[in-house]
């Protein structure tokens, strides 16, 4: 079964894949190695797996040689893919896409490349969890170190641990309104959590915070048929 974000969610009560995909076309936005991808391909959807990174995708196609998996993957930008409009029935996102392009861009391009009544699916840092996190880069704490008006992300680019990359977030209000503006309707919203019995820190969140705020999200968006 697959398991989801930082601490491995289980996919039962968040349902974040159908679970029978057969005959339909999907595509998973910045699928770095293509565990997702594959997931959906054993489930029988006809998958194709975008990525920005050449060294990424080469561990994807390896990856799905050895396990015999039909995939195809495609370098390129998930903020322009280049793939032909209205191809996919479902779109999906795990960190990827979700965090590392603008939600202006991949968003639109998510909207092109789904056909009518086409289902999206995302998941990334909750907005809370990015203001609570020093500038340094250091593991969040209960402090508000950015506002929440007007957020946008964060460079990470910089910062004193674990420097990395830009990350891109939203306040809760500017996610619906982009959603509404593109044309999306929320079919749900769930605020992920660390296990209870977890004790570790990871992508520099202890879990000690995230037992008791939301360190994810997750949108699942339809494309009106």
């Amino acid at each position: 079964m697959p398991q989801w974000g930082n601490w491995g969610r289980s996919d039962e009560g968040l349902k974040l894949l159908p679970d029978d995909m057969t005959g339909r076309d999907a595509v998973e936005l910045g699928c770095g190695t293509g565990y997702v991808s594959g997931w959906m391909a054993r489930r029988g959807a006809r998958v194709t797996g975008i990525d920005i990174s050449a060294e990424q995708l080469a561990t994807a196609r390896r990856l799905a040689a050895e396990h015999g998996t039909d995939i195809t993957f495609v370098e390129g930008n998930a903020e322009a893919t280049g793939l032909p409009d209205a191809a996919f029935d479902f779109a999906i996102s795990e960190y990827g896409a979700a965090i590392w392009c603008r939600p202006e861009a991949w968003l639109r391009e998510a909207w092109r490349l789904l056909r009518p009544g086409g289902q999206l699916v995302f998941l990334g840092n909750h907005p809370l969890s990015l203001i609570c996190a020093p500038l340094d880069g250091s593991p969040c704490d209960r402090t508000l170190h950015r506002p929440y008006r007007g957020m946008w992300g964060a460079d990470w680019t910089q910062v004193e641990f674990e420097p990395s990359g830009v990350c891109f977030n939203l306040a809760m209000a500017d996610w619906i309104a982009l959603f509404n503006d593109i044309g999306f309707s929320v079919e749900n919203y769930h605020e992920i959590y660390a296990p209870d019995h977890a004790t570790d820190t990871r992508g520099a969140v202890p879990a000690n915070w995230a037992r008791e705020y939301p360190v994810e999200q997750v949108w699942q968006l339809r494309k009106p048929a």
